[in-house]
This record gives structure tokens, C-alpha cells and sequence, in this order.
């Protein structure tokens, strides 16, 4: 037998989202583009991250590309983000869903990248903040919610971070602990200059509270 040779190609793949607009739309709506959890879905995570906002913004809510059984014996389908294997073709697919998905509809409401967030729960929430610093100029604003940093953060090939940063954590967070979590905002401000850390009681799920800190954050950074 010869030596084993790994190959690839590339395969086209269809990605979904939900949109979600209010009635009216004018120009201090902005656009929050959404991603949900390891093992979630968007229909999970566009109410829960509705309710983050007082005012209805345009939202998305973009859907993993990597589909799977959720248990033996079930039919219920989960989504993931990124693995350890090949995690930078995965990183690549982030960013252009994220692009792509933003693009369309940030076009089709007239919302400028100056009025359009990213909002990231759990795993999405370090590829978000590897998209901030790979397209500064894409985003005015980054929510991470219960999640945690690139492991490239400090050494990786990134630019300033012009979004502002919003990162809310929670002191009984099973995955990302206080311990862990209590580093984030000095490290996040090696690259950010406007960071914002909260951290809030509750266990590793979306706060049913948080609009009390995301409205004055969107206050602040939008106007």
C-alpha cells in the first residue's frame, strides 16, 4: 500500500437565515445580524435576541453550517459553527455568511454598516470578534454573549477593532466561568478601544434582563 494523501475540493453549500423587520423602518433602525449557540438553531435564537432591543431593530438570525442529530433516538436537528478540524476553513465560512447575510440585508433597508450590529451567544461569539478584526470597517457594534475569545486573539494577523465592544458574562456560566471570563476585557482591549464588560448573575444562557444593559450600550454607541 502507498502513503494516504489527504485531498480537497470545494462544493457549493446553501446557508440560511430568518429575517425579521419591523413595520417602519427609517434611518435610525439598525440592523442586528444574530448567531446562535453550538447545538441551537436560528428559530431559538432570533426571539431571544429580540428581546435584547427596546425598539425593533432589522434582524437576522444566520444559521450554522454544520447540521447533526442532536441525541440517539431523536429527530431534533442542532447547528454548529467551527470544530478543531480544519477550524480555518470553518473561520473562512463565518466570515462570508456573515457578510453575505449582512450585505443583503443591510441593502434591502438602506441600513449602513455605521448602523449594523453582530451578536454572537456562546460559540459564535470568538468568530464574531475574529470578524470585527478581520472587517473593521464592516460592523459599528459587537454583543458576545456567554462566550469567549480567538485563541489567536494576543499573536493572531488582525486589524484595530473599530466596532464597539459589548461582552456580558454570567458568574455561574458552567462553560465560561468568572475565572476565565474576569481576563476578557483587558484582553479584549488589546485590540478594541471601546469596550464594555458586564458580568451578570445566571448560568450559561441568553439574559431574559439584558436589554437593560444593551439599550443605554446602543444609546451610547449609535446616538
Amino acid at each position: 500500500m502507498g502513503e494516504v494523501v489527504e485531498c480537497s475540493f470545494s462544493a457549493r453549500l446553501d446557508c440560511h437565515y430568518l429575517l425579521l423587520a419591523p413595520a417602519a423602518v427609517d434611518a435610525r433602525t439598525p440592523l442586528v445580524v444574530a448567531l446562535h449557540g453550538f447545538g441551537a438553531n436560528p428559530e431559538i435564537m432570533l426571539p431571544l435576541t429580540r428581546r435584547l432591543f427596546a425598539s425593533p431593530p432589522v434582524m437576522v438570525s444566520l444559521q450554522g453550517p454544520n447540521q447533526f442529530f442532536l441525541g440517539p433516538g431523536t429527530r431534533d436537528v442542532g447547528y454548529g459553527w467551527i470544530t478543531n478540524r480544519h477550524p480555518a476553513e470553518s473561520i473562512r465560512l463565518h466570515h462570508e455568511m456573515v457578510l453575505q447575510a449582512m450585505g443583503e440585508a443591510g441593502r434591502q433597508f438602506g441600513i449602513p454598516p455605521e448602523r449594523r450590529l453582530l451578536a454572537g451567544f456562546s460559540q459564535s461569539v470568538a468568530l464574531n470578534y475574529r470578524f470585527a478584526a478581520t472587517y473593521p470597517d464592516a460592523v459599528r457594534g459587537v454583543i458576545g454573549i456567554c462566550g469567549g475569545l480567538p485563541g489567536d486573539w494576543e499573536n493572531g494577523a488582525y486589524h484595530p477593532v473599530q466596532a464597539a465592544v459589548l461582552h456580558i458574562a454570567r458568574r455561574a456560566d458552567e462553560y465560561y466561568p468568572p475565572a476565565v471570563t474576569g481576563h476578557y476585557a483587558e484582553r479584549l482591549r488589546q485590540r478594541a478601544g471601546d469596550v464594555e464588560f458586564h458580568l451578570i448573575e445566571g448560568r450559561h444562557q441568553m439574559p431574559s434582563d439584558g436589554s437593560r444593559i444593551v439599550g443605554p450600550w446602543m444609546s451610547r454607541i449609535l446616538g
